[in-house]
């Protein structure tokens, strides 16, 4: 078990999701990026890579989850949790909830896109199995000025 405090541990995972939206905003994708975190230790982590794999659902969230359930052998990930420095998209929600993550932890809101606190809040749908403990706010300025940064310089 670690000693470090639990807000500092989910700041550190953060850190992690950040640089991985940083890399993807510098291959020109839209800056999200996610880790998976098992037993406290950080075990797949990924960015956005739709346009560099011509894969609309090649988000953060899913390569990670994916890369996860081939690490470990299995379809679920019962016991890990998910940081994301965006609010997941209805098709992440889904994997999220089919992977059966225990905890989702993400930096901003996402007004339009997102669908764990807007949009059709998929967690808190009578069709959802499995919702995970969701913790909204990690870093949510960062996430928003890097998301906000990106998206001016694609005006420019």
């Amino acid at each position: 078990m670690s000693s470090e405090h639990p807000i500092t541990a989910h700041t550190n995972f953060m850190d992690i999701a950040f640089a991985e939206a940083e890399a993807a905003a510098a291959r020109g994708e839209v800056p999200v990026g996610a880790v998976v975190v098992l037993d406290g230790v950080a075990i797949a982590k990924a960015g956005n890579r739709t346009r560099e794999l011509n894969d609309p659902t090649a988000h953060a969230e899913m390569l990670a989850i994916r890369d996860a359930c081939t690490i470990l052998g299995q379809e679920r990930l019962t016991g890990a949790d998910l940081h994301v420095t965006l609010e997941p998209c209805a098709m992440c929600a889904g994997a999220i909830s089919f992977a059966r993550i225990r905890r989702l932890y993400f930096g901003a809101e996402d007004e339009k896109g997102g669908a764990v606190f807007n949009g059709p809040r998929f967690f808190s749908s009578p069709t959802c199995h499995h919702a995970p403990e969701t913790y909204a706010g990690f870093s949510e300025q960062r996430s928003a000025d890097l998301l906000r940064a990106f998206f001016r310089r694609q005006r420019i």
